[in-house]
């Protein structure tokens, strides 16, 4: 987690930028993560050039050659004049930005920053708001992540399709869950600002960076093929493609598509790990919604069409974590219950993990699930795992302030990962505990009923009452009790 000071320095950049005239929090967001952007494009030119004069040898893949020198955030914000600052920064280093990404053709990055636009409106603005991040300490990794996290955290609403930010702890948790191997294909269709890829790839650079980078041929499968998502929202592509290259993957197949309402033949079954946070708020019509989706399910309702989707885009043997609202869990509908019956017995339905209202606020206080699942077309279910999460680290009240990680009634998180990956072993756990193993036997004959209040047991405490007539003796009691006080307030009043 960031700090305090960390915090207020985000807040007085943020606060510049409004009082100097950008009001929309995306656009504030974009415009901020360009100037992060070059800021990193520097430290990672200046950590070559360290490791060239260790080694003796020429700077390797430099990002800056000797005439473009003067585009490096340690030159330009030197420069005293803000007018001078500012014609630099709109008319050569942004549009030097714009080019970056990927080796030979187009990238996908340089693809979604053709529209891109430079609108900080004045040099003033400009010199103050680089002053202010240049003074930010971001040189470690997971505080960048902090730190852009802590910006997208300022969007107070959560948009008109019912997006909003998966916290970073629990994207972290799911992949964790999943565990992404070199081999993999990962998509999240909805992928916003690329969160779950970004984490997906950190996993691998920390677990399977000898793998991943072992060749060149393993280079540019890590660069090029392994991360796919999409999007409709432009600005969202640009942010999460840079976000993406800002943590080490050069070129991610981060495409613009309506994920439900396009056709899915270039896709369908391509990919081998599905991990996502889909936008669950609204309704399609069918004349709106992909044909091959609804021969899945017939709904208008997108989080149902959702699950429709990562069927049709996972590859048999491919495997899903996925946030839903927990009434795709026990929805009574027609199509709540085929989509139901379609994981558990025609797929495999691996594990549902019950989360608390308060995860996603302050932009919803739905309650959510992740739904963990393996594409088999042949069934498989044969027990499901449930956990039941109380805690997840932080408050679950708007402030989301961070508790006492070390213990577990705080944080339920490492214990969800511990029992996950030693499930096999769970079935002695008894429906009292917060995880424990159900039959599919069992769900079937609950008409699929996937939610965990349906299969857990409750303990109540027995609590021991006096007999009533000793308690009518004491309520007697203390009434002639309250008289007598009435009797001498009354006498001292006349």
């Amino acid at each position: 987690m960031i700090t305090g000071t960390i915090k207020t320095q985000i807040d007085r950049i943020w606060d510049a930028f409004w009082s100097g005239g950008i009001a929309n929090p995306m656009e504030v967001i974009e415009q901020m993560t360009y100037l992060l952007f070059i800021k990193r494009l520097d430290e990672l030119q200046t950590g070559r050039e360290k490791k060239a004069a260790r080694t003796g040898k020429d700077v390797e893949n430099p990002i800056f050659n000797k005439r473009q020198q003067k585009l490096r955030w340690s030159r330009f914000k030197e420069l005293g004049a803000p007018a001078e600052m500012y014609r630099l920064v709109a008319d050569e280093v942004f549009p030097f930005i714009k080019t970056l990404g990927g080796e030979g053709g187009e990238s996908t990055y340089s693809t979604h920053m053709k529209d891109a636009r430079f609108t900080i409106p004045t040099p003033a603005l400009l010199a103050k708001v680089v002053d202010l991040i240049d003074q930010v300490p971001m040189d470690d990794r997971d505080t960048k992540g902090d730190v852009y996290e802590y910006m997208l955290g300022k969007i107070a609403s959560a948009g008109q399709n019912g997006q909003f930010r998966t916290p970073r702890h629990i994207t972290k948790l799911m992949v964790e869950m999943m565990a992404p191997r070199p081999e993999d294909t990962i998509c999240d269709p909805a992928c916003g600002t690329a969160g779950f890829l970004v984490a997906a790839a950190e996993y691998m650079d920390a677990h399977h960076r000898d793998e991943i980078y072992k060749d060149k041929k393993s280079v540019r499968r890590f660069n090029a093929e392994t991360f796919h998502g999409f999007d409709f929202d432009t600005t969202m592509l640009r942010v999460g493609s840079m976000n993406m290259l800002l943590h080490g993957v050069e070129n991610p197949a981060i495409e613009y598509r309506d994920s439900l309402s396009e056709g899915h033949a270039g896709v369908e079954g391509q990919f081998s790990l599905i991990l996502a946070n889909p936008p669950f708020a609204g309704s399609l019509d069918y004349e709106s919604t992909a044909k091959d989706l609804l021969q899945v399910v017939k709904t208008k309702k997108t989080e149902l069409l959702f699950l429709a989707l990562f069927l049709r885009l996972l590859k048999p043997g491919g495997r899903a974590a996925v946030i839903v609202p927990d009434g795709v869990l026990f929805g009574s509908s027609k199509a709540h219950k085929a989509l139901r019956r379609m994981l558990v017995e025609d797929h495999k339905l691996d594990g549902i993990v019950s989360m608390p209202s308060g995860v996603f606020r302050p932009y919803a206080g739905v309650s959510t699930a992740i739904l963990l699942f393996t594409k088999t077309n042949s069934g498989g279910t044969d027990q499901v795992w449930f956990y039941d999460m109380q805690a997840d680290g932080y408050s679950l009240d708007d402030k989301r302030n961070p508790l006492d990680a070390g213990r577990h009634e705080s944080n339920n998180l490492p214990d969800i990962l511990k029992r996950w990956q030693g499930r096999k072993g769970e079935g002695k756990r008894v429906r009292t505990e917060q995880s424990f193993l159900v039959p599919k036997a069992e769900i079937a004959g609950n008409d699929y009923d996937l939610s965990i209040s349906r299969y857990k047991q409750v303990v109540h405490e027995a609590v021991e009452y006096d007999p009533p007539l000793k308690i009518l003796a004491e309520l007697k009691a203390l009434e002639a009790e309250i008289m007598r006080g009435v009797d001498e307030l009354e006498g001292m009043l006349k």
